[in-house]
């Protein structure tokens, strides 16, 4: 380590002089010789050409000055460094809070973009409404709204029913159209609102499907045997189930996603079937082998480009109906298993399904709070309904009422709405309570009963009063549920359990 042997200090710019042998600072030595022309220590005559630089390595770390080697400095020098990280983590916060002051403003402006369209929406359907009342009125057909990027094969596929499924929809509507409006009241021996109220837990059938992923997410009863259910599930299979043997009587895979739908075809001379519907954009049709004395899979219907989310049978047993994600329905003969109409894409999705009692209108929900009803027959637009002064949900679920003039569904995502559809308009709107969230809703076959299912249990209503009969809240969430035979009982599926309500032994 050399030190100039002026300032005694290590030397930034080192030089050496031949005549002494001596370091200096260039600097300082230079000063010196300018002023006074000799070497500081020797006195000897001295010329800057007398010097020689002295190159060092250039890795050779500066030793730390005096200033840095003792506590009190070393303290003082964490401390400087300690405000500079405060500092800058102030500043990241400042920076942090404008972004999250635009985020939110940019939030805000989604919202608001959100409702105005919900509400030029409705606007545009009150418009249509309108137009086809003045249409009506004056003998002049107006125009079914259809999308303009229509494509030359869904206006084909669109075209219309055939001739003798439209000749079986007329006669099945005509024969249940007469048969209800004879039927005053409930059948004999049909459950009563004071016999709802005594409902208790009557049976329950335990871990069903598979535990991962868990979850029962669809259920069916059959008719002809009351002890029999169908279910699907999260796991992707769909289960036939015999409550008096406690056995699975079929386990049906196929589909490769969760399944939305389950229902069973029941018709005398024809033979059951299990049908299916699923997030894979299929649905399934299983028939009973007489042979095998098995379900065996009938055909797979893959006619939709996105999510299969509505399933029905129409009452004349032989049409199925689909609804599906991609905009569009379908309806297909249930005896050659070949499509026979499939609707031109619509404005909005389908989430939803179900048929009319006298099988003459489907029904829609779609994810902008509207119910689109066709008429089966021609494809028109019978109706659009949408809650008034509604924030934008999906109504995942609705139920047509069998008097023929109501229809049960979702007009938020906390309670439910009855519409009168000869209006048509609302009649009431049942409010389940801020934490509730609707999952199904149904009528009884007597119309006098009407349920709602969601994340807080299940819950039955009077029709007309509206008085709320019973609650059920042991099993947690229903995903689904199904008024049993002559109302006496009502089935709804928690988790991987199928629970049964009904009256007290």
């Amino acid at each position: 380590m050399f030190f100039c042997a002026i300032s005694g200090e290590p030397p930034q710019d080192p030089v050496v002089s031949q005549k002494s042998g001596h370091v200096y600072e260039r600097r300082l030595i230079t000063k010196y010789i300018t002023e006074n022309g000799t070497d500081p220590l020797s006195g000897e005559q001295l010329e800057e050409s007398d010097l020689i630089s002295i190159k060092a390595s250039p890795k050779t770390a500066a030793p730390r000055p005096p200033s840095a080697t003792s506590i009190p400095a070393l303290l003082q020098s964490l401390q400087n460094e300690w405000d500079a990280a405060m500092l800058e983590t102030f500043t990241l916060r400042q920076q942090y809070n404008s972004l999250r002051q635009e985020l939110s403003v940019s939030l805000y402006a989604q919202d608001a973009a959100t409702r105005v369209v919900a509400r030029l929406i409705r606007e545009r359907d009150a418009a249509r409404e309108a137009l086809a009342s003045v249409s009506a009125t004056i003998g002049v057909a107006a125009p079914s709204p259809t999308n303009g990027d229509v494509e030359m094969g869904d206006a084909q596929e669109a075209a219309g029913l055939p001739e003798n499924i439209m000749q079986q929809i007329d006669e099945t509507h005509q024969t249940l159209s007469a048969a209800r409006k004879k039927r005053k009241a409930p059948p004999a021996g049909y459950v009563t609102a004071a016999e709802v109220k005594t409902f208790t837990a009557k049976h329950t059938i335990p871990s069903l499907h598979s535990s991962s992923p868990a979850g029962i997410t669809a259920l069916a009863v059959s008719q002809n045997h009351p002890s029999q259910f169908l279910t699907g599930g999260n796991d992707k299979i769909v289960q036939l189930y015999d409550r008096d043997t406690d056995k699975v009587l079929a386990s049906l895979k196929g589909h490769t996603k969760k399944v939305n739908r389950v229902v069973f075809r029941e018709s005398e001379g024809r033979p059951t079937l299990l049908l299916s519907a699923g997030a894979d954009k299929s649905a399934k049709v299983w028939a009973h082998d007489d042979a095998s004395g098995e379900y065996i899979p009938k055909t797979t219907i893959r006619t939709h480009k996105g999510e299969v989310t509505g399933l029905a049978v129409h009452p004349t047993s032989t049409i199925l109906a689909l609804g599906s994600s991609d905009r569009t329905y379908s309806l297909h003969d249930l005896e050659t298993f070949s499509q026979v109409y499939r609707s031109a894409e619509a404005e909005e999705s389908y989430s939803s399904l179900a048929i009319h009692p006298d099988g003459t209108l489907l029904g829609f929900g779609t994810p902008t709070s509207t119910i689109q009803i066709y008429d089966i027959r021609t494809g028109a637009l019978a109706a659009s309904l949408t809650p008034p002064d509604s924030a934008p949900f999906t109504v995942n679920t609705l139920s047509f009422s069998e008097n023929g003039y109501h229809l049960i569904a979702p007009d938020s995502l906390n309670s439910v709405a009855v519409w009168d559809l000869r209006k048509p308009k609302i009649v009431t709107s049942l409010s389940l309570g801020d934490s509730f969230k609707v999952s199904k809703v149904s009528y009884d076959y007597s119309a006098q009963l009407l349920g709602v299912a969601g994340s807080e249990g299940l819950r039955v209503f009077a029709h007309k009063s509206w008085e709320e009969l019973a609650r059920f809240e042991e099993g947690g969430e229903i995903s689904d549920f199904v008024f049993g035979q002559q109302g006496k009982e009502i089935w709804g599926a928690s988790g991987r359990d199928v629970r049964i309500w009904g009256l007290p032994a």
